[in-house]
């Protein structure tokens, strides 16, 4: 029998970067994987954006040359007196140094400032290393929030009726399940057939930091994965209980689900929409929302949001439909007429 360990995307934070942290920063780590109980792509999220605030520390205390190569600057040796003198202003210099330095966008300087801050505040509260927080009144920049690409209704049934590859059935379920469900690419990869109950209409999806949540199957997924499984089956694979496989028997990778993607995008015309894998996720939250009328709260459920704000991004709505709210108006047919 397969183990469950076989949903993993079996990640761990490079030993590398273990051999690199400062013991300040490996406990911080632990801390974020252990009690706040965040993934293992975030834990190296916030190793990355942390090193890279030590390593303009070691810059601006003169440890090391301003044009020295970036990714050489070791951060092992940094003390934790550099932190201690570390004050709101200097936070300001180091988000002005990313921007114009660096040269990181708006959501870039956001993500690195909010990593910033949740490690200052550990330093404070939970370790108790620092004697007050420098950081608690630093604001984290504006971002801008742009309204995800999706495709149209239209374009989506297109995209459904122009499938045809050489693994037609395990494809178009693919999508299939991308556009109805609102799955994340790696929710989808890591899927096993133990998930699928066809009793209940039902998919067990593992999101971020492997918190579990149930989905409901319409027909059309039903279908397709009904349609699917002979396929699978015949394969006869008994190394792996992975719904979906590639064609050498293994779990199908994520970068093999993004090129099948790309793929039929191009064969039904729809490859200069801008659209790729996460934006079929962002396609069947605005179906739902806008044809489905499904509430916010039951689509941030759908979707596995920790916060409603993370799902309003999907209620934008269309300029027709904005056309239709302004003629909607009781007084869109006044006129008043001149003496």
């Amino acid at each position: 029998a397969v183990k469950r360990s076989d949903k993993k995307e079996n990640y761990k934070l490079k030993q590398e970067y273990i051999d690199e942290c400062p013991d300040y920063l490996r406990e911080f780590l632990t801390y974020i994987k252990v009690i706040k109980d965040r993934g293992d792509r975030t834990e190296e999220a916030y190793f990355l954006d942390i090193r890279c605030f030590l390593r303009y520390l070691k810059i601006q205390h003169g440890d090391e040359p301003k044009d020295s190569e970036w990714e050489k600057i070791h951060v092992k040796n940094v003390p934790l007196e550099y932190l201690k003198s570390f004050t709101l202003m200097d936070a300001y210099n180091y988000m002005s140094w990313l921007k114009t330095e660096r040269g990181n966008e708006a959501v870039t300087r956001a993500r690195k400032t909010t990593a910033l801050k949740e490690f200052y505040s550990y330093l404070y509260n939970k370790s108790k290393l620092l004697s007050s927080d420098p950081l608690s009144e630093l604001e984290v920049p504006r971002v801008k929030k742009a309204l995800p690409k999706f495709l149209t209704l239209e374009e989506t049934q297109q995209l459904l009726r122009s499938i045809e590859t050489k693994h037609t059935e395990r494809d178009y379920c693919i999508i299939t399940l991308f556009v109805n469900c609102g799955m994340r690419l790696s929710e989808l990869v890591g899927l096993n057939i133990g998930d699928v109950s066809f009793e209940n209409n039902t998919l067990r999806l593992f999101g971020k930091g492997r918190k579990e949540r149930i989905v409901y199957m319409n027909d059309a997924c039903v279908n397709a994965i009904r349609d699917y499984l002979p396929y699978r089956n015949a394969m006869n694979v008994t190394t792996t209980d992975a719904l979906f496989l590639s064609a050498k028997k293994n779990r199908i990778s994520k970068r093999r689900v993004q090129q099948i993607v790309e793929k039929c995008l191009k064969t039904a015309g729809l490859q200069n929409t801008g659209v790729t894998t996460p934006k079929l996720r962002h396609t069947a939250a605005t179906l739902l929302y806008q044809h489905g009328g499904v509430d916010t709260l039951v689509l941030k459920d759908i979707l596995g949001h920790k916060s409603i704000a993370t799902t309003e991004i999907y209620t934008h709505l269309s300029s027709s439909e904005l056309e239709k709210a302004a003629q909607s108006s009781p007084l869109a047919d006044e006129k008043i007429e001149k003496k």
